[in-house]
């Protein structure tokens, strides 16, 4: 199968709000958990797809609100990360998973170097060509937003975090992320927690922020605080100003 057949109806990435003129630019990597017909869910029943190891659930509502706010473009991915995680190198051990927390996926055990070629072909490449480009023609100086979600149990343990804050050694937008969200005594916020740019989380944004002195940042917000609209508004609407704030001219 070629790259082009292999998405068959759809693209690897969606630009929400174009010409937004706000200097944020957002990214949701795992805003899909849409597998191609021809793979046959990976060999996983429905109900797996609806979980976590598929997608981050509420961060595409998120995002989108966020974009709406903020007047800023949103670069959303549409496939399971499942198939193939952008948010990693094509080529690192991580990018197509045979287990997941505890979930082994069928479909991707065994996949020759081949199939994992045509993946990063179909998915990675025009995902983060479509991220570059964005970028490049915007008429503002950019930074760079991801949003992600992270479960409130992981492997058994429980995760006392709220809200997590992920960068690199570049801390101009995530150390007044960070100060801000922890103004609000009733937040656990974490300073790369749950993740970290060290297991391999981070690439979206090293790529498009380091090599062009960009800021950039990723923020991860528990699940269960996202489940529904109104939680889903209500992280978007405290992003939104705490953003507007960092960024006042």
């Amino acid at each position: 199968m070629s790259a082009h057949a292999f998405l068959r109806d759809r693209t690897s990435a969606t630009v929400r709000n174009k010409n937004g003129a706000s200097p944020i630019a957002l990214v949701c990597e795992h805003a899909s958990n849409h597998v191609p017909d021809h793979l046959d869910n990976l060999g996983l029943p429905e109900d797996k797809l609806a979980e976590h190891i598929a997608w981050d659930p509420g961060a595409l509502s998120v995002a989108e609100i966020l974009s709406d706010l903020l007047d800023a473009p949103l670069v959303r991915a549409n496939v399971s990360r499942l198939v193939l995680d952008i948010n990693r190198e094509p080529d690192h051990p991580t990018s197509i998973v045979t287990v997941s927390e505890t979930t082994a996926i069928p479909g991707n055990a065994g996949i020759s170097k081949a199939e994992r070629a045509i993946r990063g072909e179909a998915i990675y490449k025009p995902f983060h060509t479509t991220l570059d480009q964005l970028l490049a023609n915007r008429h503002v100086a950019s930074c760079v937003v991801s949003i992600h979600s992270f479960t409130p149990v992981y492997k058994g343990v429980r995760r006392p975090w709220h809200v997590g804050v992920l960068h690199n050694e570049d801390t101009q937008l995530s150390a007044p992320l960070i100060e801000a969200l922890r103004r609000d005594r009733y937040l656990v916020v974490g300073d790369n927690e749950p993740y970290a740019p060290v297991d391999g989380v981070y690439h979206t944004i090293e790529r498009h922020t380091v090599p062009f002195g960009r800021m950039g940042a990723m923020i991860e917000i528990r699940n269960d605080l996202i489940a529904d609209y109104e939680g889903q508004s209500e992280w978007a609407h405290r992003l939104r100003r705490i953003l507007d704030e960092i960024l006042e001219p």
